[in-house]
């Protein structure tokens, strides 16, 4: 059954929505203001007004929270919000309000497994975010030279990280920013010349890719930004990230190993600048939810179920259950310690220990 028939039964199963689209868009253009201007202070308020559009808006996010019997108008805190199982990626059109999608992304999945799509209708709100969530952690992207070390990415269509890491390539004033494939000799040559040159320079990896090119391969780049991205894709052993990072800190000169958390149902990326320890720009927000119970969260220092709030999805879901195992801590700092069983693995950022 297609994305469309599904979308269409679950708004024949609906009430008449009493908004109209005029009403629709001022609010959405406001929300968006407020989203990339929020601060700590208001960030749970502001959480809540989207949810409020989105359960207004979004048929399959109002399906869902009536499905559960939660009473739209007794949630008043953010711990209360349902949060949307990412599954429904896979099955559903998850899309807010009268807009029809400008693009589509779509996951790698596993060989013959059900792929996520993410229906985009404005890209330059995908555009702001991660352009933002990037400039919060490093700096202007103009000051780089950007790497892309993406072969199971550039191998296919439809991945959000392939336009991120080409519109970072575009942005960085270096002419010598790219892609790169299996061309390992002219990476190493590459590495080489913006090292003389003393240019700011990032190595955006999948982590397979990185490994396989310090194998072959010693670069002496103390000040590289080396930054990996996702996990094995099946083409290597799942390994634990303290010894993915020996390797890679070895291979590279490098006294550090960065990484990115993002996935194809979101809009905003979490960064690592240090021992996997995650951090969110200021519009997302990770939650840890109960492993044997779904609607309850675990204290802080607890292994739960990744809960996501990325405000910047909303033209789609901002409240998104993930498949990952993680902890936060006091200082809002994550870490992502692997899978549910029986899930996809896939992209975001996933090392096995």
């Amino acid at each position: 059954m297609s994305v469309f028939i599904i979308r269409q039964i679950f708004l024949s199963h609906l009430k008449p929505l009493k908004i109209r689209e005029v009403e629709f868009k001022q609010e959405r253009s406001d929300l968006i203001r407020k989203i990339f201007s929020c601060t700590v202070d208001d960030f749970d308020q502001i959480a809540l007004e989207v949810f409020r559009y989105q359960y207004n808006f979004n048929a399959i996010y109002h399906k869902y929270v009536l499905q559960l019997n939660v009473d739209f108008n007794k949630i008043d805190a953010v711990n209360k919000i349902p949060f949307l199982p990412i599954e429904f990626f896979k099955s559903f059109v998850v899309l807010t309000g009268f807009q029809n999608a400008e693009t589509i992304f779509s996951s790698s999945g596993t060989t013959g497994s059900e792929t996520s799509k993410h229906f985009v209708p404005e890209i330059e709100l995908y555009q702001t975010s991660f352009r933002k969530g990037f400039e919060n952690f490093y700096g202007a992207m103009e000051d780089y030279c950007f790497l892309a070390l993406l072969p199971s990415y550039l191998e296919r269509d439809g991945s959000s990280l392939i336009y991120m890491a080409n519109d970072m390539i575009q942005t960085g004033h270096s002419e010598l920013s790219g892609f790169y494939l299996h061309h390992s000799e002219e990476l190493v040559r590459t590495l080489t010349t913006v090292k003389e040159k003393g240019q700011k320079t990032i190595l955006l990896g999948v982590t397979f890719a990185l490994l396989d090119f310090v194998k072959e391969h010693t670069i002496d780049f103390p000040d590289l930004i080396v930054m990996e991205t996702g996990g094995m894709k099946g083409r290597r052993q799942e390994i634990i990230r303290e010894e993915v990072h020996r390797e890679l800190c070895k291979g590279f000169g490098v006294a550090k190993i960065h990484s990115e958390y993002g996935m194809t149902e979101l809009l905003s990326q979490a960064y690592s600048q240090n021992d996997g320890l995650f951090f969110t720009p200021p519009w997302m927000k990770i939650m840890m939810r109960d492993t044997n119970d779904p609607f309850s969260l675990v204290q802080n220092g607890m292994t739960g179920g990744i809960n996501v709030i990325d405000l910047a999805n909303l033209d789609s879901c901002a409240f998104l259950a993930t498949q990952d195992l993680g902890k936060i801590y006091n200082d809002g700092g994550f870490e992502v310690l692997g899978r549910f069983d029986y899930s996809d693995v896939r992209g975001c950022n996933l090392l096995v220990i």
